[in-house]
């Protein structure tokens, strides 16, 4: 059986087609025939005719069958109008544009398979019952082929798309979360720093205040024992030195506490763990601003 290279469905959808112009094509014949049998049975009356007469017999029934040819020759093209107009409406509901050659139109070649297809779809003795030729009506192309894909493709790009969104936001909120966290360590590392230095200066005050009032001490101490013998003015002057010395001793030794105090505190474990907390948070916030520039609309 000759075949026009579509596949099972499209080739019954042409068949359903050709079924149609078929039957429109015997009405228009019959028309014709009744033109002709009529102009017969009303107008051939007489056994002679003159030329005059014949002539007005022929114009009559050229006007006849002229105007039912052009109806069916403007019928036929406004039904290929409508059946482009179907298949042009389905293809534009998935975004498609479809392309017609209207050369192909008079291609003998081609027009020599669609008579011989004709012929072997329509013989008397291959034509087919007549609940076998019942199709069912054109549907939109919702199913199968390249409209099944596109409208996969578009579903997938969608997910993709509320993926996209949901990761950049998800990655916006830990951006923002490490960003909070960052500031509340640094306010912590700021008010432990005061905490350490108010503790410094109680205890520098608290040993500034000891030393004078052991110098002021000596002093009336020393001016006691000036009015007294004159034998102990020798030991009150190395007791004045030895203060001095003690002085200048608790002084150095106030600065090696307080270097002290400065190294433990460095060296404490809330000192190494927020340190260390800031220096990992502050990798994140690199990594989470790179990972947001990728996301970002280019210029």
């Amino acid at each position: 059986m000759a075949e026009l290279g579509l596949n099972e469905h499209h080739q019954n959808e042409v068949i359903n087609y050709m079924r149609f112009a078929r039957s429109k094509r015997g009405l228009r014949l019959k028309t014709v025939d009744s033109c002709f049998q009529d102009l017969k049975e009303s107008r051939l009356v007489d056994e002679t005719f003159t030329i005059d007469e014949v002539s007005e017999v022929l114009s009559g029934l050229q006007a006849v069958v002229h105007s039912e040819v052009e109806s069916e020759l403007i019928n036929t093209a406004y039904t290929n109008v409508l059946l482009l107009r179907q298949l042009f409406s389905q293809a534009e509901k998935w975004y498609l544009k479809l392309q017609t050659d209207i050369s192909e139109l008079e291609n003998r070649e081609l027009l020599e398979q669609v008579a011989e297809f004709e012929k072997a779809e329509f013989t008397s003795s291959t034509k087919k019952p007549i609940m076998d030729i019942i199709k069912p009506k054109l549907a939109p192309l919702n199913e199968g082929g390249t409209a099944e894909l596109l409208n996969k493709e578009i579903l997938r790009l969608r997910e993709e798309n509320e993926k996209l969104k949901s990761r950049l936001k998800t990655i916006e909120m830990q951006a923002m979360n490490a960003l909070d966290e960052k500031s509340e360590l640094e306010r912590a590392l700021h008010d432990l720093q005061l905490d350490q230095g108010d503790q410094k200066d109680i205890i520098k005050a608290q040993d500034l205040c000891e030393l004078e009032n052991t110098v002021a001490a000596l002093k009336s101490e020393f001016q006691k024992t000036l009015s007294d013998k004159t034998e102990n003015q020798k030991c009150l002057e190395e007791s004045l030195a030895t203060a001095k010395h003690d002085l200048l001793r608790v002084q150095e030794q106030l600065s090696m506490a307080e270097k002290e105090l400065e190294k433990k505190f460095q060296q404490t474990a809330a000192y190494r763990n927020m340190k260390e907390i800031l220096t990992k948070k502050n990798d994140q916030i690199k990594d989470l601003r790179k990972k947001l520039a990728k996301y970002e609309p280019e210029d």
